[in-house]
């Protein structure tokens, strides 16, 4: 008795701290890409840094000798240029910083959270307007890239569905008169058609490379930058890092400018909602990884949790691509079963028609709906367990995603 509830125990604190486990082991394994990152970036940057720092001073030197002027006047007088490039001031002819194409372009890169530094509110009324009108605007477009991916998602549910009723027509086994969303609406039409998360990394990896080669292209030609430059600066933008290097349509005068201004603008519009998407749907692919790894390193003192786990998991077991080589129909049901089929009703596991039928116990409203599920693409079951698959209880881009594609639905 007391082995049993010290085994129950461990097992109930495995899994309290499971989310704690994937968050101290994500903690870790971002720190450990910090140090290797520092240290590649170091071996990299560093030797050059050093060289500049002894030309800048032997320029400085000759400098002072050549025009007869001390050190520190000499290095005041760069103080107060350094100011003046703060301010948005250059050598050469720019763009005004504060007209409103100026102060529009400023807006866009606050709310974007790219925050390319070269302009920024110098008075106290603009650095608390600032405060305030960026709370709001961060949180818009946040939400604004996150039903990005959600209509990414969709779509590619929507294809998915599209190719099958397509091929069930050619077979046959689709009725010539049937109508596309005739029994249930279109979302729910839609729930079972999940797209796999390598499937939707795949094509928004090379939409967003494909986009950032057309706008390469575009700033090499109009900003007079090489190539490497103009894709360098394409993901420090699309990303959002907004380092402030580079920074597009800065010139005071372009050729077909209007035409430019607006280019740059769609470019960088679909480029940060491309990325930012692509970066939420890895987010998954390292969950995955995260998973993977706590259950490598899970409780194993409890064999009857791990049994059930894996007996559950069996059951009912849907792999991408399935639902287009089954040929017996099934439906699930909520009705009361016998002794022989209550096993299967609790673990949610799908029963044959002859075993629905033969046990009387479902309305002909449940089981037309259930057929309707059925042409409309076999929708997987959906667990009362929103913490089975690990992918639960997310937020933001998570949440989207969540139940949406097939690693993070509750079938899995």
């Amino acid at each position: 008795m007391m082995s049993s509830r010290r085994s129950q125990g461990c097992c109930c604190l495995s899994h309290f701290n499971k989310d704690n486990g994937r968050f101290l082991l994500l903690a870790a394994l971002i720190a450990a890409y910090l140090a290797a990152g520092a240290t590649v970036f170091s071996a990299l940057e560093r030797p050059s840094e050093v060289e500049a720092q002894h030309r800048w001073n032997r320029t400085l030197q000759n400098f002072s000798q050549i025009f007869n002027i001390s050190m520190p006047e000499l290095r005041d007088f760069l103080r107060s240029y350094e100011a003046a490039m703060a301010a948005g001031i250059r050598a050469d002819a720019v763009r005004p910083r504060w007209d409103f194409t100026g102060a529009f372009y400023f807006v866009g890169t606050v709310v974007s959270t790219i925050g390319f530094g070269m302009t920024t509110p110098a008075t106290v009324a603009g650095k608390v307007f600032l405060i305030i009108y960026g709370l709001f605007g961060c949180a818009g477009t946040i939400l604004f890239f996150n039903l990005f991916l959600e209509r990414i998602i969709s779509l590619l549910a929507f294809i998915m569905k599209a190719c099958h009723e397509r091929q069930l027509r050619r077979s046959g086994l689709l009725p010539a008169n049937f109508r596309r969303g005739s029994a249930i609406s279109e979302v729910d039409s839609l729930a079972g058609w999940k797209p796999s998360v390598y499937h939707v990394m795949l094509i928004l990896g090379i939409f967003a490379i494909t986009l950032a080669c057309c706008a390469s292209a575009m700033y090499t030609a109009v900003e007079e930058w090489n190539y490497i430059d103009s894709l360098y600066y394409c993901f420090v933008t699309f990303s959002t890092i907004g380092f402030g290097d580079l920074v597009s349509s800065q010139n005071a005068v372009y050729q077909n400018q209007g035409l430019y201004r607006f280019g740059n603008f769609m470019f960088i519009l679909m480029g940060v909602s491309c990325i930012y998407s692509l970066f939420n749907v890895i987010s998954i692919v390292i969950k995955q990884v995260l998973n993977w790894l706590l259950k490598k390193f899970g409780c194993r003192c409890c064999s009857k949790c791990h049994k059930s786990s894996a007996r559950l998991g069996r059951r009912n077991a849907i792999t991408p691509g399935s639902r287009f080589h089954r040929h017996d129909i099934s439906v699930e049901t909520d009705g009361q079963y016998d002794s022989d089929t209550e096993g299967r009703r609790l673990s949610g596991e799908m029963i044959s028609m002859k075993e629905l039928t033969e046990s009387n116990k479902v309305s002909l409203a449940i089981l037309q709906k259930q057929l309707s599920e059925m042409a409309n693409g076999y929708p997987r079951n959906v667990s009362m367990n929103s913490r089975q698959n690990g992918f639960s209880a997310g937020i933001g881009a998570l949440a989207i995603m969540n139940n949406r594609l097939v690693e993070t639905s509750d079938s899995r």
